[in-house]
Formats: structure tokens, sequence, C-alpha cells
């Protein structure tokens, strides 16, 4: 194990903990391992100088007011949703009073938006009966 990459982090933290621990020097520890002293103390100083970042509150690195923005505008186009839900409602309840034919002239056979199946669907007519006029 003479090379950083070929020790496992489990590894090299057990051998950081025994370093930190201090029963042994470090010239001990490389011995008992296989591993050169001077990759022993970068892994300590490693550990040592991002051990603070063990006890960093995770809701803190969140960002409240992107977080808050990000929810204002998914409330608002909820609510959007649902309006135009009822209204489609409405639609659909108020409108059938209006004969098939009056209702399929409606549909829009150049709207790339809507397609006519979808068109047919909210104006409550059968596809078929778009072709039959």
């Amino acid at each position: 194990m003479s090379k950083d990459n070929k020790v496992s982090k489990q590894e090299k933290a057990k051998i950081v903990m025994t370093v930190l621990r201090g029963e042994q020097t470090i010239n001990e520890i490389a011995s008992q391992y296989s591993v050169h002293p001077n990759l022993i103390s970068r892994w300590k100083q490693r550990a040592v100088n991002n051990m603070a970042e063990l006890f960093d509150d995770e809701r803190e690195k969140l960002d409240r007011g992107a977080y808050r923005e990000q929810a204002h505008k998914i409330e608002q186009l909820e609510k959007l949703v649902g309006q135009r839900e009822y209204e489609l409602d409405w639609l659909k309840k108020n409108y059938p009073s209006s004969a098939t034919a009056e209702k399929s002239k409606l549909v829009d056979r150049e709207n790339s938006s809507i397609t006519l199946g979808r068109q047919t669907e909210l104006l409550g007519v059968s596809r078929s009966s778009l072709y039959s006029h």
C-alpha cells in the first residue's frame, strides 16, 4: 500500500484515528500499515482541517430566499392549474347544450399546440364527427 489511491477510505480513517489517539508514532503506524509517513501526515492534516464540517447544520446550507421564492412560484402555479381545471370543468358542464355540429366548428385544425383529439375531448364531441360534416 505505497500509493495514496490504493488505500480505501475506511482504511485511511482507521489509520488517522490511530494517529489521533497518539498511542504510536506516525513512523510506527506507517510501518504497521505499509504506508509512507508523509501520506499519513497528509491524511491527518486533511482530517483535522475538515473536522469542523462534520458538525455543520445541513439546513444552513440551503439558501432560504431561493427556497421561499421557489415555494411561492410552486404555490402560484398550483393555484393557476387549479383555476384552469375549475374553468374547464365549468365549460364542459355548461357547454353541452350546444349542438355537435356547432361544437365541431370550434375545432381548429391548424392549431399545432392542441391536438385534434384533445380539442374534441375538450368540446365533448367525438373525433369522427369532424369528418362527417
